[in-house]
């Protein structure tokens, strides 16, 4: 496993996103991107809670992410991710799900839960839902 997490940059993404996660280095399928970091709260208080960086972990835990310490916290959803997570040992860790290239936005799927409450609502955002944002793209789509 190769850990890149110092080769990350956190900027502006998309129209609309806010800040964004993007490759400073190429990445290959597997790598390790991230750990999803955050003090663990019941699942039932977050719940309970409006903030947008929860991960749950199980019906007993849930990572508040919202620390600014979390870079993970900057990947935002995509319906056509090119990382995922994975737990281990309750804990979340981000992986390259695909070869990435340098300076790539990095992006998982939220997952139906999350994209059913928050997304959904607002339309998603990503590069396969979201409005064409260059001529090519219009084309394109």
């Amino acid at each position: 496993m190769k850990t890149i997490e110092k080769q990350l940059i956190v900027k502006k993404s998309r129209p609309g996103l806010g800040q964004g996660l993007f490759a400073a280095v190429p990445m290959v399928a597997g790598d390790f991107v991230a750990e999803y970091a955050g003090p663990r709260i019941p699942t039932s208080l977050a719940d309970t809670l409006k903030n947008r960086y929860l991960f749950e972990v199980d019906d007993t835990w849930t990572i508040d992410g919202s620390s600014p310490n979390n870079v993970a916290r900057h990947i935002n959803h995509s319906c056509v991710p090119n990382c995922e997570a994975k737990l281990q040992n309750g804990s979340v860790f981000v992986y390259a799900a695909r070869d990435i290239e340098r300076g790539e936005e990095l992006t998982m799927d939220y997952g139906s839960e999350y994209f059913d409450e928050f997304i959904r609502p607002q339309g998603c955002k990503c590069s396969r839902c979201g409005r064409p944002t260059t001529r090519a793209q219009r084309v394109v789509n």
